[in-house]
């Protein structure tokens, strides 16, 4: 019992200095709240971005192994259509943030 109770006195006389030690960085590499926004809505529309592709060649696959079968390719048809949909939806969002952004940061629209 005398072992633990030593032990756990130089465990909290020592944790101080080891924590003294160890060097905090910031993974955002900035304190500016607009960049850490304008990354975040970059990353979103990226990811979301990158899934619409994968759908678009999930569609375009569906067509290719459809083997003529009607329900098949109008399937696959549908997939694409959704996609490119998206895509045009993801871009449109891009451009609108992007001059939303542009306009807080400058103060004028256009």
């Amino acid at each position: 019992m005398p072992h633990i109770f030593f032990s756990l006195i130089a465990f909290l006389v020592l944790l101080p200095s080891l924590a003294s030690a160890a060097v905090l960085t910031n993974p955002l590499e900035t304190t500016n709240i607009n960049e850490v926004i304008g990354r975040l809505i970059q990353t979103v529309l990226g990811i979301t971005g990158s899934v619409a592709l994968l759908m678009f060649v999930y569609g375009g696959f569906l067509w290719l192994i459809s083997a003529g079968v009607p329900d098949n390719v109008k399937k696959g048809k549908e997939v694409m259509k959704w996609a490119s949909l998206g895509l045009v939806v993801i871009v449109g969002a891009y451009a609108i943030v992007k001059a939303i952004v542009s306009a807080l940061e400058s103060g004028t629209v256009g």
